[in-house]
């Protein structure tokens, strides 16, 4: 692992870290939670809910759970700006993160990320179970260590493994509401975890500069675009594949079926499109950016699917 800059060093790039207005602050404390990462998380975690409820879960369990959630995204997201801080400074797509601009001390940042994260479980625990706040640290320890600390620096499947931590906001919502973990709570679980490489390597592809600048191995910035493509299609497939296994467990109506089957058809034909520019050297980042933001599309309608789907008829089978 390479060694992380010292803290005066972080602060020596910014000298006005400590003289900006509360506004900008406030504002630079959030930005270290990564918001559009928590909001992707809670798209899938409020659907969850109300699926493993049948129908409307309880208030209060369901506010503290999306609110414990929140802070839980966010306090790993804050270990991560403060982990990588030397790595953002190398890339153009991080360079304005608040550890680099100076905004926020390095200090900060990691008392800042501790006190959200120590929320976050409390919150969990008391406002839905233990076993829910079990499952908040978990997703934590994965991000913060596995992802950042042991994979990301090391092997190009990081985001395989490292995505793991992005599956468990629908265990969290699943045990918040039924107290255990079953086996839907597992397929939605996998169904994230297949479609993280998917949606993240276009991403990679088109900031592979900034990725070989950093020296991080994204298999988006060490592999050709004809590779990448290959990966991106066979998990576009298996992701699909899995979305589809709630209707033979039984839980799934026509409502979340008909989400996921064109849903579904659009994504593996976006991937294709993608896959055959690849192979015939006229992928473009522009193209490639279009499947990373359709993937974030296809996740939305598939989870909107499974919101809707309790209140419209009944499971297709069981």
């Amino acid at each position: 692992m390479s060694t992380r800059p010292a803290d005066d060093a972080a602060a020596s790039v910014a000298p006005t870290a400590g003289r900006i207005g509360f506004k900008r602050k406030a504002a630079a404390y959030l930005s270290l939670t990564k918001p559009r990462v928590v909001e992707l998380l809670l798209v899938t975690t409020l659907p969850t809910m109300f699926f493993a409820q049948g129908g409307l879960p309880n208030f209060w369990t369901a506010l503290a759970t999306m609110i414990g959630g929140a802070f839980s995204a966010g306090s790993a997201g804050a270990f991560n700006c403060y982990l990588d801080r030397d790595m953002d400074r190398l890339m153009n797509r991080t360079k304005k993160r608040p550890l680099v601009t100076g905004e926020l001390s390095p200090r900060e940042a990691l008392v800042f990320a501790t006190l959200l994260g120590i929320a976050a479980l409390a919150i969990l625990w008391f406002g839905a179970n233990p076993l829910a706040a079990g499952l908040g640290a978990l997703a934590m320890f994965f991000y913060v260590v596995i992802y950042t600390m042991v994979l990301k620096r090391r092997t190009e499947q990081n985001i395989i493994w490292g995505g793991l931590a992005g599956c468990f906001p629908v265990l969290i919502a699943w045990a918040a509401v039924r107290e255990t973990v079953e086996w839907p709570a597992l397929v939605l679980f996998f169904i994230i975890f297949l479609w993280t490489p998917p949606h993240y390597w276009p991403l990679s592809m088109k900031y592979r500069t900034d990725y070989q600048n950093a020296d991080v191995p994204m298999l988006g910035a060490v592999a050709t675009a004809k590779t990448v493509s290959v990966q991106v299609v066979l998990y576009a497939w298996a992701t699909v594949a899995c979305s589809l296994l709630l209707i033979p467990l039984g839980w799934a109506g026509i409502t979340y079926t008909g989400f996921a089957v064109v849903a579904g058809a659009w994504f593996i034909y976006e991937s294709h499109v993608l896959y055959r520019r690849a192979q015939n050297e006229s992928l473009t980042d522009k193209r490639a950016m279009k499947l990373f933001h359709l993937s974030i599309l296809y996740l939305t309608l598939l989870f909107i699917g499974l919101w809707i789907d309790p209140f419209i008829g009944s499971p297709l089978m069981g």
